[in-house]
């Protein structure tokens, strides 16, 4: 890899970054700024963001492969690499089956896309593959810079680092809600854990996979669920929870604060984990 993410970094949907929370982000020592929610191929925002940034690295978590074509996407690559050097990260993803009509083989897809992406010189270490079951960890790691897998715990980063072995990437996201009163927490974790994503395939046959259960996933999530996918507590306490993921084998933790003001929560958490 050339881009250098650093052990944590912050996970913001793509209608929640602006270059002036960029540059907060990148004062308090975060190594990267992923930047979700299918960002646009054209890659505008990501350049803002770098543009108004000295050092703190940028990622996609993801650009949609149904949604932009890897010609685009690889043109728009080369020139954010060519003005920022070292500090993008390019991460595409198949997205899940309930989001298009034409979603249709979806690992013949992520190969062929991948293949597209060589064709427009897209290099393999500025690239990162979301990734959840075994059979894309795996290919992240021979056709990638490795994985980012999302919505998940350190048991699945355990497995997950199994799959890739030593040297590929493995960057995780984590949601927090800096509240130390449960049900309150849930309040704010549960809408963010339920919609869209225990609707969406992909994720729950994740989450059966590590041994969660049907019950477990109906009616919004359990308390133990969205506890797991969206830990609670003081900054301490959810320090330890993602520093779990980087004992469990993953290399950097992109975190989500959950919340309307998530800026509060980036503040507590730096001095803990920076």
């Amino acid at each position: 890899m050339t881009v250098n993410l650093g052990r944590i970094g912050i996970w913001r949907p793509v209608w929640d970054l602006t270059p002036g929370l960029a540059v907060e982000i990148e004062k308090l020592g975060y190594g990267a700024i992923w930047v979700g929610g299918s960002p646009d191929g054209g890659l505008e925002l990501e350049e803002s963001l770098l543009d108004a940034t000295s050092s703190i690295a940028v990622a996609t978590g993801i650009v949609n492969m149904w949604k932009d074509d890897a010609a685009t996407v690889g043109a728009s690559y080369h020139r954010l690499a060519a003005k920022h050097p070292g500090r993008f990260l390019l991460g595409v993803g198949i997205g899940h089956p309930e989001a298009t009509q034409v979603y249709q083989k979806p690992y013949d897809k992520i190969v062929s896309y991948l293949d597209e992406l060589d064709e427009a010189g897209v290099p393999v270490e500025d690239r990162v593959l979301a990734a959840l079951g075994p059979k894309v960890l795996k290919l992240s790691g021979e056709r990638t810079a490795g994985a980012h897998p999302y919505l998940t715990v350190p048991a699945h980063t355990r497995e997950a680092r199994q799959v890739l072995g030593d040297g590929p990437l493995l960057a995780p996201e984590q949601k927090v809600v800096l509240e130390t009163d449960p049900d309150k927490a849930r309040a704010i974790g549960r809408p963010a854990v339920q919609h869209p994503y225990l609707g969406l395939v992909n994720y729950t046959r994740n989450l059966l996979r590590l041994g969660y259960s049907e019950q477990d996933i109906a009616d919004g999530g359990s308390d133990r669920l969205i506890d797991d996918l969206a830990l609670h507590g003081d900054a301490e306490t959810i320090a330890r929870g993602v520093r779990a993921h980087l004992e469990a084998g993953a290399d950097h933790v992109n975190i989500q604060v959950l919340g309307d003001d998530p800026l509060p929560g980036y503040r507590a958490l730096a001095p803990l984990l920076l």
